[in-house]
């Protein structure tokens, strides 16, 4: 069914677009993108999978999970105000990569959903708007007892009081930590059932359940582009792959879906 429905769609491109070459990229409508830390480490952000282990110098354990903060929340949320002040002291910005996704959302004669593993803000501040944070975000704390969201850009504590409840100690960072539920995922699958093109950049591949999204894509038919430093785990379940920093491959990539 899958294979019908793509094959469908890849006459009634070529029948649509007469006048581009044999090569020329699909006239893609519904295109769903994942990004990872490598696009948001091109701007200066350090990404937590360092080879000794260590986030920023801290143990993944202490900072970036459940029981982590259940044992020391002052640590934990230290740590988060260091990230929030790195992410808003102006050292940091979107680069090339962000502009261009942003571009190809405005632009494409059709869908592009965003989905990032990031926890920073870089892809708004380029101009995305159809965003989902898998993981969370760092400009943002929730209530520990009713979820409830609140924005945040300075430092907080333990000793800060919640404003939907009143009571100390109930803010902790909207991250998604080890061990938790990722968020929006029924979103998530329902728009991986209906693209057309999957597009990955700046990710690992062993990181669970987002490496497993382009599966989803290409059980639906969908075609699947990996855009990454070096080729990942999954690099063999994708159908094509660009190589290098995703600030310059990027960019050349949606000129070729938007041309």
């Amino acid at each position: 069914m899958a294979g019908k429905r793509n094959r469908k769609r890849q006459s009634k491109t070529m029948a649509e677009n007469p006048v581009k070459g044999k090569d020329a990229m699909p006239d893609y409508r519904n295109i769903v993108v994942l990004t990872g830390a490598g696009i948001s480490a091109e701007s200066g952000i350090k990404t937590f999978r360092a080879s000794d282990g260590l986030w920023e110098d801290h143990r993944i354990e202490d900072v970036a999970t459940p029981e982590g903060f259940e044992a020391n929340p002052a640590l934990v949320h230290q740590f988060y105000n260091g990230r929030r002040r790195q992410l808003l002291g102006g050292e940091v910005a979107p680069n090339p990569a962000h502009f261009a996704l942003a571009e190809l959302e405005q632009r494409l004669n059709g869908k592009v959903l965003l989905v990032t593993q990031n926890i920073d803000n870089l892809h708004e501040r380029a101009g995305s708007k159809n965003l989902i944070h898998l993981h969370g975000e760092l400009l943002k704390m929730r209530c520990a007892v009713t979820d409830q969201l609140f924005d945040i850009e300075g430092d907080i504590d333990g000793a800060d009081l919640c404003a939907c409840c009143g009571q100390p100690g109930r803010l902790r960072p909207h991250v998604v930590w080890f061990g938790e539920m990722p968020l929006q995922m029924d979103e998530i699958y329902a728009a991986l059932d209906q693209c057309d093109l999957f597009l990955s950049i700046g990710t690992s591949g062993n990181v669970y359940p987002a490496a497993g999204f382009v599966q989803v894509a290409r059980a639906a038919g969908a075609d699947t582009i990996e855009v990454n430093l070096e080729p990942s785990q999954t690099r063999t379940l994708f159908a094509e792959g660009r190589y290098g920093l995703a600030s310059e491959e990027l960019p050349k990539l949606v000129r070729e879906i938007l041309a």
